[in-house]
């Protein structure tokens, strides 16, 4: 790519972007997102299986671009932005879409979703002062739990009969792992960065009063 300056032409470098087979799927991810909305929302006989199935596909990715990163060493800063705003966007989408339809209580999946944001926050936070908050065994639960309760509320009574009990189970599961695992970011953020923000924050002292009056 060339720019023109005073009659001439300088040279720009432009950065590449690695779009390898893990990016693919977390971006394939996203655009599954609209997709999940049409059908989840469209009031159509039968639609719940096709639904789920989208769901669990998109779902499907998130396990497999990690993996994928990992073993083929394509861990690159475009993954590591697409991958959780691809995991929020879609369980956001499937969380509110089932409000929406009455399968789910607006005061669960409004704590459920302020969990996730704020944690994101504290996450950003911690980077800009040098830190990493990295996933907790408990918040890795968390997201298995929420696929499996989101799966069995979008299958619902049509499908599965009475154990569509299970979905409502499965909420108050979600609802303590994530109130559990953001007390855990919390209190780890806490102790890792409050003592350096202290730090920074501290105004420097005098120096007449570094040195003893003689």
């Amino acid at each position: 790519m060339t720019a023109a300056r005073g009659g001439s032409y300088t040279l720009l470098q432009v950065p590449a972007v690695s779009m390898n087979l893990p990016n693919s799927l977390s971006l394939s991810r996203i655009f599954l997102v609209p997709l999940l909305l049409v059908i989840l929302l469209t009031k159509l006989q039968g639609n719940e299986i096709l639904c789920a199935a989208v769901f669990l596909l998109a779902a499907l990715t998130d396990l497999l671009d990690g993996y994928l990163a990992r073993r083929r060493r394509q861990i690159t800063p475009l993954g590591q932005l697409l991958d959780p705003i691809a995991d929020k966007l879609l369980i956001a989408a499937a969380f509110i879409s089932l409000v929406e339809i009455h399968k789910a209580p607006a005061w669960m999946v409004v704590v459920i979703l302020g969990r996730e944001y704020a944690v994101t926050a504290l996450r950003h936070i911690a980077a800009a002062q040098g830190r990493s908050l990295p996933s907790s065994d408990l918040g890795k639960s968390k997201m298995v739990a929420e696929v499996a309760t989101i799966t069995i509320l979008i299958l619902g009574h049509d499908i599965l009969g009475e154990l569509e009990i299970l979905g409502t189970i499965g909420l108050w599961v979600v609802l303590g792992l994530a109130l559990i695992s953001g007390s855990q970011y919390f209190l780890r953020f806490r102790r890792e960065l409050e003592p350096r923000i202290a730090t920074v924050a501290r105004p420097a002292e005098p120096a007449s009063s570094r040195h003893e009056v003689a």
